[in-house]
């Protein structure tokens, strides 16, 4: 009975690694437009009105292994592009940003063309952490949404906290 419950056990292990490995070349697979399935933070969301609108975002994978990031994004009634660095870690999967003060773990799903972003940082002595579901294309992949379900359970967030946004076309840029 002990050997099959280890068995069990170390195939559960294997399991759950094999779906949270990443690939060496996964810098190149991560290039490319990638759009927000769902999102989830440790803030209460619920209070938000309305749809969220989110655009695609474009990663980049830059020479030495970091990670650009384009992001677009409303605020106060303007569109706004904003490019963040990933900077690799001695970590696989695990990034730096802004100097250090966040680190975003970066996790392929078993469901193809999906993973995880997740970010930790510190603000004003407070933790705060969040994580968005990303595809290949935006249509809902319920598979996808399952793993990120159980991703944010084991994370320790709230279930009620996940949002899913609508999708929006990147607004053409203004050449002016």
């Amino acid at each position: 009975m002990k050997n099959l419950l280890l068995s069990v056990l170390l195939l559960g292990l294997v399991a759950v690694l094999r779906a949270h490995e990443v690939s060496s070349d996964y810098q190149e697979e991560l290039s490319g437009r990638w759009y927000i399935k769902a999102m989830v933070c440790d803030n209460n969301r619920t209070e938000w009105k309305g749809p969220m609108k989110v655009f695609p975002m474009v990663i980049t994978a830059l020479e030495g292994g970091d990670l650009e990031v384009e992001i677009t994004f409303w605020k106060k009634n303007q569109c706004h592009r904003k490019k963040i660095v990933m900077h690799k870690t001695d970590e696989p999967g695990k990034y730096t940003t802004f100097k250090g003060k966040k680190v975003v773990y970066v996790q392929e799903l078993t469901v193809k063309n999906h993973y995880i972003l997740y970010c930790e940082s510190r603000h004003h002595g407070k933790s705060h952490r969040k994580g968005k579901l990303v595809g290949r294309d935006p249509e809902e992949n319920p598979e996808a949404m399952q793993e990120f379900k159980k991703f944010t359970q084991f994370k320790g967030l709230r279930q009620e906290n996940i949002l899913v946004p609508e999708q929006s076309a990147p607004p053409i840029p203004n050449t002016n």
